[in-house]
């Protein structure tokens, strides 16, 4: 096992999601590699769990805990306990309809959540300009490494 391996927990919680993305699974585990292999830091033995699931879930949680009462398309929590990264939760209905609405793909959108997601974990934040630009910056990189064009570029 390489020294820098992060364990995926994937969960499928709306059964849409593979319907959509029949490889999930593979893709998710893919960005996830791209990103430890880019990041360049020591993620031995830390498992991120991604939760695909609906927009009831999601509005709940962003509700609870962000105290805004709507979905969002991904939320991330940071975990305290040891070996855990954290947890990046996506809402169906509204990953799909930003995909739409933006023509692109479902599943390059979804990727591209969960590498913004996961940065969120590290402690990247998009708040100001200067860390929102760094934060874009490190995720067209990632992107890039797996063939997904810059989700900016039309911004």
């Amino acid at each position: 096992m390489s020294a820098k391996k992060l364990i995926p927990n994937l969960i499928l919680s709306d059964k849409r999601w593979a319907k959509l993305l029949p490889s999930w699974r593979k893709e998710i585990s893919c960005i996830l590699e791209a990103m430890v292999e880019i990041l360049r830091q020591d993620f031995s033995n830390l498992e991120v769990s991604v939760v695909l699931t609906d927009d009831k879930a999601v509005r709940e949680l962003n509700k609870t805990y962000r105290h805004k009462d709507h979905p969002t398309n991904v939320l991330s929590f940071s975990s305290e306990e040891a070996g855990e990264l954290g947890d990046i939760i996506l809402a169906y209905e509204t990953v799909k309809k930003e995909a739409e609405d933006a023509g692109i793909s479902f599943l390059h959108h979804t990727l591209h959540l969960i590498v913004h997601g996961f940065l969120h974990l590290l402690g990247y934040d998009h708040e100001e300009n200067d860390q929102a630009l760094e934060m874009e910056n490190m995720e067209i990189r990632i992107l890039k490494k797996q063939g997904i064009a810059n989700p900016y570029e039309d911004l």
